[in-house]
């Protein structure tokens, strides 16, 4: 039995009616050269025998009355691996437009809280004899680095396979009792009163610290921050409004594409930045076109938010939550590439510099001083006034996550491709999220359908502004 952290709760309570709280990602896989045929039954297998490895897929929530402290993941006694894993063939020609389709209707499901959080899908039916596999894990379990660790435990570096240790037989653990559950939240609430004192001292001294991000927000509302505009700012304001900045409904979209790695590095070198500026710099081209082309281009930058990772190594191989985050300059009012790049650059070392003061365990303590019933109220709250669409904190996540540098496989499969798909709310109704591998960076885009109902154009300009940014290196 293992509690979740505040942090992880809070992702429970941000489901609602049309939104959802898991990620995903697909494998599109090669299988011409599989010792087997990639189908139903040897995917199970295969998943079926890693599954010791990762203890939380065979654990579903236990829900403490009241909703007086945070839930526990306790072992799941009708657990059934066949459940989980399931198939699904696309009608020919099999195109890249159908998978994304049928991605879309997947991903917009909720997962079932009375049994483990996950499901897998073998598509098959791709063009060219190739092979998808769809996994969706709830956030409450993973982030993206965990997310990032659970996928190298599912592939492997050849065809054959690995040796894995003899796996003992499955026997769930009891969960606790009514009587010894109470008494663990009795105990909790005894010691409620402590930990305020102390997580009201913590706070108190390092609000000094938080200055530095909060001001300038603080500025922006107060109506300080107005220069004569010689200056490009790369400090927050309020977060404009833009057409996915809205309520989002039940439906989504998806779109995928993936850039040359090297072409990244190219724009990089020649401009002095860094990898995720260059990435960055391409989203805020790709969203200043496809706002424009919506007549909806705001005259002020957006703001972006960007999940860091706050896991050290003590946490490595273990599920949940470790992520702080960082608010960031989308320069979409600039119309020119290079200068959007360079705005970037500066804006996220301000950033940087500014979710470096954040204490690492701050959100943590006081995501799991609240009890879920009173997160879960705060939450219906937000949603049901709108807060969360009418004052966005930021415009857009985007997130950039690691990945395996070496070739890998799936049950034999080699992996072409892998595509993140993540979590939409509303005021959220965009996400770009992309991932790294073997040369080239895939991007999953994922949004409220009747939001951003062209999202496939928005996925092409990505690829149309590094081709910007690599004639503007090559012109340096």
């Amino acid at each position: 039995m293992q509690q979740l952290t505040g942090l992880d709760a809070a992702f429970l309570a941000l489901e609602t009616t049309n939104s959802t709280g898991h990620v995903g990602g697909v494998c599109v896989l090669d299988p011409s050269e599989a010792p087997r045929p990639l189908d139903l039954a040897l995917l199970t297998e295969v998943l079926g025998q890693r599954l010791p490895l990762v203890p939380v897929m065979r654990r579903k929530l236990l829900e403490v009355p009241l909703g007086l402290d945070q839930p526990y993941w306790v072992d799941d006694a009708d657990f059934d691996i066949e459940y989980h894993i399931r198939e699904v063939a696309l009608p020919g020609p099999g195109s890249m437009a159908q998978l994304t389709e049928q991605l879309a209707r997947l991903h917009a499901r909720p997962l079932d809280r009375r049994r483990p959080l996950w499901e897998t899908y073998l598509i098959t039916g791709l063009a060219d004899g190739l092979v998808a596999v769809y996994t969706k894990v709830h956030h409450a379990a993973i982030d993206g680095v965990s997310g990032a660790e659970l996928l190298t435990v599912l592939l492997d570096l050849k065809p054959e396979g690995r040796k894995l240790p003899p796996a003992k037989e499955f026997v769930p653990a009891k969960p606790p009792n009514p009587v010894t559950l109470m008494a663990r939240v009795a105990a909790r609430l005894a010691w409620r009163p402590v930990q305020t004192v102390q997580l009201a001292g913590e706070f108190v001294r390092k609000v000094p610290t938080l200055a530095p991000l909060v001001s300038p927000l603080v500025g922006e509302m107060l109506g300080l921050n107005r220069g004569d505009g010689s200056v490009i700012p790369t400090t927050l304001g309020l977060a404009p409004s833009t057409p996915f900045n809205k309520k989002i409904t039940p439906h989504r979209r998806v779109a995928f594409r993936s850039v040359s790695l090297a072409d990244v590095k190219t724009v990089k070198n020649a401009f002095g930045t860094s990898v995720n500026d260059v990435v960055m710099g391409m989203c805020a081209g790709a969203l200043r076109k496809w706002l424009t082309d919506h007549e909806a281009l705001p005259s002020s930058p957006l703001n972006a938010m960007i999940p860091v990772s706050v896991r050290d190594e003590a946490a490595k191989g273990k599920m949940g939550n470790r992520v702080s985050a960082m608010l960031a300059v989308l320069p979409t009012n600039l119309d020119d590439p290079e200068q959007r790049l360079s705005v970037v650059h500066e804006a996220t070392k301000v950033a940087k510099s500014q979710q470096a003061t954040i204490p690492q365990g701050l959100v943590d303590d006081i995501s799991d001083f609240a009890p879920p019933a009173l997160t879960a109220r705060v939450a219906r709250v937000a949603f049901a006034t709108g807060m969360m669409h009418r004052l966005p904190p930021f415009n857009i996540c985007i997130s950039n996550v690691p990945g395996p540098n070496v070739p890998v496989y799936l049950a034999g499969a080699r992996l072409l491709a892998q595509y993140p798909m993540s979590v939409i709310l509303d005021g959220q109704g965009l996400n770009i999220t992309l991932v790294g591998y073997l040369g080239e960076l895939h991007f999953g885009l994922v949004a409220c359908r009747e939001l951003v109902p062209d999202i496939e154009n928005l996925a092409t300009y990505l690829v149309d502004e590094l081709n910007l940014l690599l004639k503007a290196a090559a012109a340096r």
